[in-house]
C-alpha cells in the first residue's frame, strides 16, 4: 500500500474507522460541528464527499485516536513508540559503544538513518494540475471556518516548508494560515520557530521568504514536523526514520523549495518582509478564541494538485481534538530522549485535559534530598516544546502517573506547600495563555510530591499500608471460588468513584 494520504484513508477504511459522508456539507461551522462530535466520543475519521462550494472532498478526523495516530506511523500500540524514541535518543547524544552489541545496536540505527534519506521524484503526483497566476484560487480548497468567532476559514495540517537563506538548510513546520483573500493567507507561527527566523533572516538581506504549503501529505510526515526535538537531523529524515524509508520529494515549480511528490495540494508563494495582515480571532488549543496578531502575508502564484485532490484538514480547541492524540503519540517518542537529559526520570506523562504541555507528571526513583526539584528544573531545560510547561509534579516511581487517583493521593498526603512548592516568576511563556498577567511572561510552578527524606523533614515517615503478600496471593487463587470471576480487577470503572459528570 502507497504510504501517502490516499493510502493512509485506505487503510482507515479496511479497518472499519473511516466514514464517507455523501450528504452536502457546509465547511463554514457545519464540518467542525460534526467532526467535534465524534472527536468527543473516539468516533471514526470522517472523508466528506460534497462539500458546498468546493472541488474535492475534505478529510477530517484521521487522527482523532491513539490507535490511529500510531497506525500512521506503522505501529500497532503506544509501546512501540518508545523503541523509536530510543533510536532518537542515541543518534541525539551518540556514546562510543562498551559493547560488541552496543556497536552492533549503533551501527543498526546508522543503517536506519541512511536508508530513511529522502529521495527525488522527476514526474511527482503532486504536478499533475499546475495553476499559476490569476488561476490560483484558494476558494477552491474547502478549507473550514471551526467557531462562529472565527475571523476567517483557516488551513491547518498543511507542512509550511522554508529555508535558511544563509546556510540553504529547510525548516518544515506546521502552522495555522488565515485565508485573507483569494490568493493570500497569514500565516501565524510563533517568533522561535524556524520559518520566523529565516523571515527575520531573509528581512535583514532585503529579500523575499519563499515558502511552500503541502497539503494532505502522508500523515506520519505531519508527525514527523510536529517533533521539535534537540537532534541535528532535517524533517524529511526523521520522517524517514518514522516510516523505515526515505520520503519522496519533488523540486517546486516556481520555488527553490522540496516538497512530499505525493501531497495532494501545493501552494507556491512568498513572504515580504514587513508586509502583514491582522490574523484572528481563531479559536485555538486553550480552548479560547486567541488574540487578533499582526502576522506576515504570503502571496501565492502557484498551485499544483493531483488530480482528484483530497484536502486533509483539523481545527483546535479543548481536548479532546486530533492535536491531543497526537501528542500523547509524541509524548511516547520523548520519553526515552528525556531520559538521556535527566537519568533519574523513571516516566513522565503530559495529561490532554492539560492541554498536552501545560502540565507534565514525572516519577523518578528518588536517591538523594531535593532530587525532585533538580528534575522538575532539569525537565523545563530538557526539550524545546517544555519551555510553556506551567505546572510539573514531580512523584516517586511507585506511583502510576496515569491514574489521577493515585497523582491525587500523592500530593494530598506527601506535600507540605510551605516546603514542597517552589515558583519560578517572569518566564517566557505562551503568548496565546490568558492566565499569565503579562503577555509572553509567566511563572511555573513545580509540586514534590515525593517520600520526604532527612533533612527535607525532621520526621520519621509513615510506614505505608500494604496488603500481607501470602494472602493476598491466596486470595487470588481463590478470586473464582468466592463466585466474582466475572469482576476484572484491572477495569476500573471512574464513574462508580464519583467521577461522573453531574445532570445537567
Amino acid at each position: 500500500m502507497p504510504r501517502d494520504l490516499r493510502g493512509f484513508i485506505s487503510q482507515l477504511e479496511a479497518r472499519g474507522q473511516l466514514r464517507r459522508i455523501s450528504a452536502p456539507v457546509d465547511p463554514d461551522l457545519e464540518v467542525a460541528e460534526i467532526a467535534n462530535r465524534l472527536l468527543q466520543c473516539g468516533g471514526p475519521a470522517l472523508l466528506f464527499e460534497n462539500v458546498k462550494g468546493a472541488m474535492m472532498p475534505l478529510a477530517v478526523n484521521l487522527l482523532g485516536t491513539v490507535e490511529r495516530t500510531c497506525w500512521s506511523m506503522n505501529m500497532e500500540r503506544p509501546e512501540e513508540l518508545e523503541d523509536l524514541g530510543k533510536k532518537l535518543a542515541l543518534l541525539q547524544q551518540p556514546k562510543p559503544p562498551k559493547k560488541i552489541s552496543q556497536a552492533i545496536e549503533f551501527g543498526k540505527i546508522l543503517f536506519d538513518v541512511l536508508r530513511a534519506k529522502p529521495d527525488r521524484d522527476l514526474f511527482p503526483p503532486c504536478h499533475q494540475v499546475i495553476l499559476k497566476g490569476d488561476d490560483v484560487n484558494l476558494n477552491t480548497i474547502p478549507t473550514i471556518r471551526p467557531y462562529p468567532g472565527d475571523a476567517g476559514r483557516i488551513i491547518t495540517l498543511g507542512l509550511v516548508i522554508t529555508k535558511d537563506c544563509e546556510t540553504g538548510i529547510p525548516n518544515v513546520g506546521v502552522y495555522r494560515l488565515q485565508i485573507q483573500s483569494d490568493r493570500t493567507a497569514t500565516v501565524h507561527w510563533l517568533s522561535v520557530r524556524g520559518g520566523a527566523r529565516h523571515l527575520r533572516k531573509a528581512a535583514e538581506r532585503g529579500q523575499k521568504l519563499e515558502v511552500a504549503i503541502a497539503l494532505g501529505v502522508d500523515p506520519l510526515i505531519l508527525m514527523a514536523a510536529a517533533t521539535p526535538i534537540p537532534v541535528d537531523l532535517s524533517e524529511w529524515l526523521f520522517a524517514g526514520l518514522y516510516g523505515k524509508s526515505g520520503v519522496h520529494l519533488a523540486k517546486c515549480k516556481t520555488l527553490d523549495l522540496e516538497v512530499p511528490a505525493d501531497s495532494e495540494i501545493v501552494l507556491e508563494g512568498t513572504i515580504t518582509p514587513g508586509e502583514m495582515l491582522p490574523d484572528g480571532p481563531c479559536g485555538d488549543h486553550m480552548g479560547y478564541y486567541g488574540d487578533v496578531e499582526d502576522s506576515p502575508l504570503i502571496r501565492f502564484h502557484c498551485m499544483t494538485h493531483r488530480r482528484d485532490p483530497i484536502y486533509l484538514t483539523t481545527f483546535s480547541g479543548r481536548p479532546p481534538k486530533e492535536e491531543a492524540m497526537m501528542a500523547i503519540a509524541l509524548n511516547r517518542i520523548y520519553t526515552p530522549i528525556l531520559r538521556t537529559q535527566v537519568p533519574e526520570i523513571v516516566d513522565f506523562f503530559l495529561p490532554m485535559e492539560a492541554l498536552s504541555y501545560k502540565a507534565a507528571i514525572i516519577s523518578i526513583d528518588k536517591a538523594y534530598p531535593g532530587q525532585a526539584r533538580r528534575a522538575a528544573l532539569a525537565f523545563w531545560s530538557a526539550l524545546p516544546q517544555f519551555t510553556y510547561t506551567k505546572f510539573v509534579i514531580v512523584v516517586d516511581k511507585t506511583i502510576n502517573i496515569r491514574d489521577p487517583r493515585q497523582v491525587v493521593w500523592a500530593i494530598s498526603s506527601k506535600v507540605d506547600p510551605t516546603r514542597d512548592v517552589f515558583i519560578l516568576p517572569d518566564t517566557p511563556f505562551d503568548s496565546l495563555d490568558f492566565a499569565s498577567v503579562k503577555l509572553g511572561m509567566g511563572g511555573r510552578m513545580g509540586i514534590d510530591a515525593t517520600t520526604k527524606t532527612y533533612p527535607e523533614t525532621d520526621r520519621e515517615w509513615g510506614r505505608p499500608l500494604e496488603s500481607d503478600p501470602a494472602i493476598a496471593a491466596q486470595v487470588s487463587q481463590r478470586w473464582a471460588e468466592f463466585g466474582l470471576a466475572d469482576i476484572q480487577l484491572d477495569e476500573v470503572d471512574p464513574n462508580k468513584f464519583g467521577y461522573e459528570m453531574p445532570p445537567v
